[in-house]
Formats: structure tokens, C-alpha cells, sequence
């Protein structure tokens, strides 16, 4: 009989050792996790490696309220997200993911056409993170029968796109007064990047959306910050928000930067002054003109909490701007007040060379793009002989004269530097 001897060789035998029992029940817990997410019944050092090999792709509902570990939402971040600054988030990785991931669902929810349980489903998954909201594109509804839309229209109303009946956006009562913890809420009724297909009717912030808006702030009840820009908010708006916000428990900073506010929306947030917290009014580049600048300094001469004023880029001209002084003159709590491009004369350099002269608490003054000219300047140079607490004074381009515009910067520059000493001392008083 005839032997054959054969040598047969596995090409994938390695000398390595057959996983720790150990090891091989927790691949099987991660693989598993979404069905069976096991974490805090594990060890530490078991739960450490877990949480690393997570994979990022996991449903909310399963990670949201059982992952804490910041490592995990880092990851979760950054593999979404090329630019993450969590300075911006209370240094909070999982924070930042929910604030940005609702953020973006909100950018991109079409009314009428996106399924709402994406935004209601996520709310108890992320209500106990966000803190701040900002919001910069709401998307108008589809429009599905055009010709309808076109019999609806004026004559007019071809130039300013589609009326406003069909252009409601996306109602934030439900979601807002379901955050407890938010603080602060930035909005911008708008489209971004909407190239060829530019329409009016992208832009509008409809009377049915301020309604909205209005009711949901007010039920806002931890709401520090709301910011509304670049939304075409008119006096009607104005009055709407302001009614709303009127006695707010906590609100100290209001921005409606950008907007269509002429005199009437002015004088109602004048009455808005008195009537909250607040410590921050931004004003900047809406339409007002000195009736609106006179009440706001009615409310400034009474007022004992705002802080920082800026109306830039209006037009309260001299009117405005000596009301605003006198109301200065006796105001002792407002520390910065930016009025360029207002077109002011000599009359506002005059009186507020007497604020100037008796106001200890103002700090910054922007006066830039005025027409000031050298006899104001020269008066504003008198009024701060003896001003000791201005650090910050922009005369850009208002022809008060280089000369003069060099003496005032050195008092101001001499008044900042003795400011920061005196905060150095003050600083090392308190470690001492």
C-alpha cells in the first residue's frame, strides 16, 4: 500500500491570542447598543470603552439622555461640523450638538411640506440643553397652485412676490415655551443663499408669524437675550412684540438691528424701557427720526437700568440728539450710547459738551459720520477738561478738526489708562 503525506498550512494563522471573554462582550454591547444600551451597570474601565467606539450615528433617542460622557458628543461634533467653538456653549460639547442640530432642522423645516414630529420628537431628547437658539433662515411654504397664488396678487404685487397669506413660517410656540432653559433666542426672517430663484415673499415676516412670535416670547419666561434683525419688523410689528414683552421677568438685552422701526415702533419701545430689565437696546440702522429719539430720551431720563444704547444708522438729526443730551444730563446709569450716522450738527456737540462736563457714568460715546464740524469739536473738548470717566470716543469722520480730534483722543486715552490701573489695583486688592 502506498502512503501519501501532505503538509497543510492555514495562511491566516497568527500566533495572536483569542480575545479576553471580556472583550468580546463588550464588542457585542456596542454592536447591540441601539436594541440593548447597556452603560451604567458596567465597570468604569468597561464603560470608557464603550463610549469610544460608540458610533456617532446612533438615534437620539437611544444616546440623548443615557450618554453624558463629553468625549462622546465631541466626537458627535466634529465629524459634523467642520467649526466647533464650544466657548460659545458654556464649554458643553452636548449642548453644542443639540443647540446646532435643532438650529438646522429649523433652517431647513418647509410649512406644509416637513413632517412636524421632527421638531416635536426631538423636544424631550434635548429641552434640558439648549440654552440659546440662533436662527438665521426660516423657509416659506412650497407653493403648490401658482396660478391661484397669481389671481391673489395687486397690480402691484408682482414686484413684491406672493402674498402674504401663503407665506407663514414655521410657528416656534410649541417648541420655545417646551425649552425651559433658554436664555437667549436670535432670529432672522429670511432666506440664505437663494441665488436665481430670488422672490420678495422669501423675505417677509408675515403679521401672522409676529403673533406667533409675540405670544411665545412672552411665555418665555427665563428669556435674557432676543435678538430679531434683518426681518423688515415695521412699527405695527414693534408694537406687537412690545406689548408682549412689556414687565418680562428677566429680559435684559433687546436687539431689532436691521429692521423698518420709524417713530411710532420708537416710542413704543420707550415704553418698553421702563417697563422690563433692560440693559441692552440695539436700534441700530431702522427709521428713526427725532420724535422716536424723544421718547426714547423720555424713558432714558427715568431709567435706571440700560446700560448700552445704540441707535446708529437713523436719522433723529439735532432734534433727537439734544433730547437724548438732556435726558443724559441727569441719567446715571447709562455707561455707552453710539449715535454715528445720525446726521447731527453742532447743537448736539453743544449740549453734550455739558453731559460731558457733569455725566460721571458714561464710558463710550460714537459720534463717527456726523457732521459735528470744529466749533462742536471744540466745545466737545471743553465739556471733557474734567471728565474722568470717558475712555471710548469716536469722532471718525465728523470735521471736528484734526487738532482737536488729537487733544480729545489724549484725555480719553489718559482717562482708559487710569481706568485700567485702578482695575489692576482693584484685582490685586481681591487676591491679597
Amino acid at each position: 500500500s502506498y502512503y501519501t503525506h501532505r503538509i497543510i498550512e492555514d495562511p491566516e494563522w497568527s500566533l495572536a491570542t483569542v480575545p479576553h471573554l471580556t472583550e468580546l462582550c463588550l464588542q457585542h454591547i456596542i454592536h447591540n447598543f441601539e436594541k440593548n444600551p447597556i452603560l451604567d451597570r458596567l465597570l468604569p474601565e468597561h464603560q470608557r470603552k464603550v463610549l469610544d467606539r460608540l458610533s456617532t450615528g446612533l438615534p437620539l433617542a437611544v444616546t440623548a439622555n443615557i450618554i453624558s460622557d463629553e468625549d462622546y458628543w465631541e466626537r458627535c461634533c466634529t465629524e459634523r461640523w467642520r467649526v466647533c467653538d464650544i466657548s460659545n456653549y458654556g464649554d458643553s460639547w452636548k449642548r453644542m450638538f443639540f443647540e446646532r442640530h435643532l438650529e438646522n432642522i429649523l433652517k431647513c423645516f418647509i410649512p406644509n411640506t416637513t413632517d412636524p414630529s421632527q421638531v416635536l420628537e426631538l423636544i424631550p431628547l434635548c429641552k434640558d440643553y439648549v440654552r440659546k437658539l440662533e436662527v438665521d433662515q426660516f423657509l416659506p411654504p412650497v407653493q403648490v397652485d401658482q396660478k391661484e397664488e397669481r389671481d391673489e396678487l395687486s397690480d402691484t404685487g408682482s414686484d413684491f412676490g406672493l402674498s402674504e397669506v401663503s407665506t407663514h413660517h414655521y410657528d416656534l410656540g410649541v417648541l420655545i415655551t417646551a425649552l425651559p432653559h433658554l436664555e437667549e433666542l436670535h432670529l432672522t426672517y429670511g432666506v440664505k443663499d437663494c441665488g436665481m430663484n430670488f422672490e420678495w415673499n422669501l423675505f417677509n415676516f408675515t403679521h401672522q408669524d409676529c403673533c406667533n412670535l409675540a405670544t411665545a416670547v412672552k411665555m418665555c419666561h427665563n428669556l435674557k437675550v432676543f435678538k430679531l434683525t434683518r426681518s423688515k419688523v415695521d412699527d405695527d410689528k414693534t408694537k406687537l412684540l412690545v406689548r408682549n414683552l412689556l414687565d418680562h421677568p428677566r429680559l435684559v438685552e433687546l436687539n431689532l438691528s436691521h429692521n423698518l422701526i420709524r417713530d411710532k415702533g420708537a416710542q413704543a419701545v420707550g415704553k418698553l424701557i421702563n417697563r422690563s430689565r433692560l440693559e441692552t437696546l440695539d436700534l441700530c440702522n431702522n427709521q428713526i427720526h427725532h420724535l422716536g429719539a424723544q421718547a426714547l430720551a423720555r424713558a432714558l431720563a427715568e431709567n435706571s437700568t440700560l446700560t448700552s444704547l445704540n441707535l446708529r444708522l437713523n436719522c433723529v438729526e439735532d432734534k433727537g440728539g439734544e433730547a437724548i443730551g438732556r435726558a443724559l444730563l441727569t441719567n446715571t446709569t447709562l455707561k455707552s450710547i453710539h449715535l454715528g450716522s445720525n446726521n447731527l450738527s453742532e447743537p448736539t456737540a453743544s449740549l453734550f459738551s455739558q453731559v460731558l462736563a457733569q455725566n460721571t457714568t458714561l464710558t463710550s460715546i460714537n459720534f463717527s459720520c456726523n457732521h459735528l464740524g470744529r466749533d462742536g469739536g471744540k466745545q466737545l473738548l471743553e465739556g471733557l477738561a474734567d471728565n474722568k470717566a470717558l475712555t471710548e470716543f469716536d469722532l471718525r469722520f465728523t470735521e471736528v478738526g484734526q487738532e482737536t480730534e488729537y487733544l480729545i483722543h489724549q484725555i480719553v486715552w489718559g482717562n482708559w489708562g487710569a481706568a485700567r490701573l485702578g482695575s489692576l489695583q482693584h484685582c490685586s486688592e481681591e487676591n491679597i
